[in-house]
């Protein structure tokens, strides 16, 4: 595709090689906005998305963009580690098969997938509760609107690149790793206030073109300000879910288990936008698929469900906004990957590797490994952003 370049643009600072045409085209609609700040980072995960690429970091002064957040509010990873010995439950392939196989089983059992919430109202964990559970209509109508339904969603895993899978690390011990988001709750924040500033920037005839997919709403404005109020709330409905989730594992390991314990969970969001102090002045950070990364910050950046994650400590690097990459990052379209890859090629690099999964038809081949770049090329691209804690190989994977 033709990519348009202007003079009157912010300088683009990437941590990624060969981006596409599209996302470096959304870059550089980026880099025009009147109310971006400094610069725009892309981390080497960076691929096209809705307005903005999914690995991209906007600062912006007084406006916040909800196309620049995304759909699935509050999306992250959380990762603990067990006390259960690599050298003890990890002896070869067909041995790993043999044991963690049933126990995937039991998860999947204990947590809907896909489309599926449970078939009852949650009521034994806190909700997000940012106001007494009474929700202004005029303030949080979303939230409000959907309360009692989320109710049915939290301790859900949902679909797409979402995932639970069981790792073994290079410090040897068995690690637990899960990633979603906000479910349809999120969706329905993104989707009702990015219409919402569709709308009045259409009103305004403001500078940024339709076509860009940037509309905005002020920081000074009621519509901005609840924006921010119901954003936030899916952010911590995000980890509750997550967290809730991750007590179900726990639960199946216990029972499988005997006497195994569990680390302090680890827990980061990718999809947010926050207010924060860069260069001497307070701008809004919008991280898309980005993950926040200050100094001695401990984060999660997973590979594709064939190859390595990482358990990373951020270095500050205030050229990235102090992030870094959330993931690998998709090589190819779902569509392209399930016309393009080999079924059976894909299939036998995770049976050669021990990996209890769930490619079987050629549906499952958007999540496949080769649809995803290369984790190690990501890892060396950031070097100036995270330092490698713990590398995580996988075991099993369990994929919405």
């Amino acid at each position: 595709m033709k990519v348009e370049n202007h003079k009157n643009m912010l300088p683009i600072k990437m941590w990624c090689d060969n981006i596409e045409a599209s996302a470096m085209q959304q870059a550089y609609n980026l880099a025009q906005l009147p109310f971006a700040y400094k610069w725009i980072a892309l981390m080497p995960d960076c691929h096209c998305g809705y307005g903005m690429p999914i690995g991209g970091v906007l600062a912006t002064e007084g406006v916040v963009l909800p196309s620049a957040v995304g759909v699935d509010i509050g999306c992250g990873m959380c990762a603990v580690k067990t006390s259960l010995k690599t050298e003890e439950w990890c002896l070869d392939a067909e041995f790993a098969r043999q044991l963690w196989r049933p126990i995937m089983t039991e998860i999947r059992q204990r947590i809907p997938m896909g489309r599926n919430h449970h078939c009852f109202q949650v009521r034994n964990v806190d909700m997000p509760n940012r106001h007494g559970g009474q929700f202004d209509q005029t303030t949080m109508s979303i939230i409000a609107e959907q309360f009692e339904a989320a109710r049915f969603q939290l301790g859900t895993l949902g679909g797409g690149n979402h995932f639970i899978e069981i790792q073994k690390g290079d410090d040897g011990y068995i690690w637990i790793m899960l990633h979603s988001g906000s479910r349809n709750v999120g969706y329905k924040v993104a989707k009702y206030y990015n219409d919402l500033a569709k709308q009045l920037n259409e009103k305004w005839r403001t500078v940024v073109p339709p076509h860009m997919q940037l509309a905005f709403l002020p920081l000074d404005s009621d519509e901005g300000q609840n924006y921010l109020a119901e954003m936030q709330w899916c952010v911590d409905f995000a980890l509750e879910n997550r967290r809730y989730m991750l007590e179900e594992i726990k639960g199946t390991f216990q029972g499988n288990f005997e006497g195994i314990t569990f680390d302090e969970t680890i827990n980061i969001a990718h999809n947010y936008v926050t207010k924060e102090n860069h260069f001497g002045k307070n701008v809004m950070v919008h991280r898309k698929g980005a993950t926040r990364a200050c100094a001695g910050e401990i984060g999660i950046i997973p590979g594709s469900m064939g190859t390595k994650s990482y358990i990373v400590e951020g270095l500050g690097n205030p050229e990235s906004f102090h992030s870094c990459s959330h993931g690998a990052g998709r090589l190819m379209s779902r569509t392209a990957a399930k016309e393009n890859l080999d079924l059976g090629e894909q299939q036998a690099i995770l049976n050669a590797k021990g990996i209890v999964h769930g490619v079987r038809g050629r549906s499952d081949l958007d999540e496949a490994p080769g649809a995803y770049k290369s984790i190690d090329v990501v890892m060396e691209a950031q070097k100036d952003l995270v330092r490698p804690v713990v590398e995580l190989e996988p075991i099993a994977v369990l994929k919405g």
